[in-house]
């Protein structure tokens, strides 16, 4: 049976009534239910990766890569440091609070949260996230995506057989039940998706001035620039695996490449054979490519792949009856064309050409675009490269390399602008799920009356001095 307003509602009172028990305070219970979290993946681990089969045409070894294991690491990172991340700041008060010396910072969770998944990594995008929720000591709903199907079903298995509702929901259904959920008083909401919805997203949730976190793909894409120094086969090579993977659909893939003229041909001849290689001259036929969402989104990455046929150099081709699209490379493609103005979301590849000496007006162009989830650099000038990273606006990103930053442990992984707000992952997670407050532990003995009236000549000496 599908979600009501009433069922949101109750779900949401029963949340709020457990949290305000103090259950959820108690760290080493917020252990417990890691671990539970855990252990029930790894007994389902089977059920799940059948399931991402069925939705995206994911391979065991991929699934497992990038979602399953992922978010086993992700729990291990909670669990391993919520304890410390937990544990109260110690300030020196200042001598204007002069006797009151002692002041702490509480990481204080902030109550019932919601979670928005989106379909492309079904697995880590929600219980990944919960985790990040449940370390923090919140309860939690966990609204999961209507257009991965199958792995919804065993998520809400999942969670079903190895919570209570009143501290962990499993919510399925579609838009609608979504903005059951939206229209609730909840303290926390935490969306993964597209930056059209976050827009929604954040329309209702100020309605309860409720804090929200984004993590979105980005409005114009995410860029990887490609130096005429760089190491072309190693760069074809690594952005062949991020295109075929999962189909393109990932949030921080690459939406666009932009090459320098000097070296373009060279690069997508590199390119084609890095794609060869690995999943063979025409996808489709691979039982391991995996596949679109939808068919909708078959139809919508085939009819834009038509509109460039005349520039398609490689792949162009698909199997509608299994919505799989060859990765297909777009050659030549100006930078201000359509397809390098929004998010692909699919497995085509434009390639943009500048020319190496102009690399500083390539960089000006995309500065000037909402900023992408991920940015890439493939060169051998370190000095540039740094220079780069610490000067362009973007959520996280590499040198000489695609992707891993998301699994770096400690670091946080978050968006800007129109890719998104907030960062999560590890310490980072938990401080999303957490406000801190901020305790001063007065004195009652010892204490000046300087900054009581009436203020004297000699009060507003001896303030000065303390507040100097």
């Amino acid at each position: 049976m599908p979600f009501t307003k009433q069922d949101i509602h109750e779900i949401v009172e029963s949340q709020r009534e457990y949290f305000l028990s103090g259950k959820t305070l108690d760290v080493k219970f917020r252990k417990e239910q890691l671990l539970k979290l855990k252990k029930a993946i790894l007994d389902h681990q089977k059920e799940l990766e059948e399931a991402l089969h069925e939705d995206l045409g994911r391979s065991e070894c991929e699934a497992y890569f990038c979602d399953i294991g992922d978010t086993i690491m992700e729990i291990n990172e909670y669990y391993h440091g919520v304890s410390a991340w937990a544990k109260p700041e110690r300030h020196f008060s200042g001598f204007a609070a002069f006797p009151s010396m002692t002041t702490k910072i509480y990481y204080m969770p902030y109550g019932v949260t919601l979670i928005i998944s989106p379909f492309n990594f079904p697995v880590l995008l929600s219980l990944g996230v919960l985790a990040a929720s449940i370390a923090g000591g919140n309860t939690a709903l966990v609204k999961m995506s209507s257009k991965s199907k199958k792995t919804t079903e065993v998520i809400k298995n999942i969670l079903d057989k190895t919570f209570p509702s009143k501290y962990i929901a499993a919510i399925d259904g579609g838009h609608d039940v979504a903005d059951f959920c939206l229209e609730e008083r909840v303290d926390k909401i935490f969306y993964t998706g597209s930056p059209k919805v976050a827009k929604h997203v954040m329309e209702m949730a100020s309605k309860n001035l409720t804090p929200v976190a984004l993590e979105l793909g980005g409005e114009t894409g995410n860029w990887c620039i490609v130096r005429k120094d760089a190491n072309l086969k190693d760069a074809a090579r690594k952005i062949a695996f991020f295109k075929i993977c999962n189909s393109g659909q990932v949030c921080i893939n690459i939406n666009q490449v932009a090459v320098a003229q000097e070296v373009a041909e060279e690069f997508v001849e590199e390119l084609k054979t890095a794609i060869v290689t690995q999943v063979g001259e025409k996808a489709h036929l691979n039982d391991e490519y995996p596949k679109l969402i939808t068919h909708n989104a078959y139809e919508w990455i085939a009819k834009e792949a038509e509109e460039y046929r005349d520039r398609i150099v490689f792949g162009g081709e698909g199997n509608p009856e299994k919505d799989k699209y060859d990765p297909t490379i777009i050659f030549p493609v100006d930078i201000d064309e359509k397809i390098v103005n929004h998010e692909i979301f699919g497995p085509l590849l434009p390639i943009v050409t500048f020319k190496d000496k102009e690399v500083s007006e390539l960089l000006d162009v995309i500065a000037r675009r909402e900023h992408g989830l991920a940015l890439y650099l493939f060169t051998k000038d370190k000095k540039w490269a740094k220079k780069v990273m610490t000067t362009q606006q973007y959520g996280g990103g590499c040198v000489n390399e695609v992707c891993l930053h998301l699994m770096v442990k400690g670091a946080p992984f978050n968006g800007t602008g129109h890719s998104g707000m907030g960062a999560y992952h590890g310490i980072w997670g938990f401080r999303e799920f957490t406000h801190p407050s901020t305790v001063l532990y007065g004195k009652t003995h010892m204490n000046l009356s300087l900054r009581e009236h009436p203020y004297s000549p000699k009060k507003k000496k001896i303030l000065g001095m303390f507040l100097k």
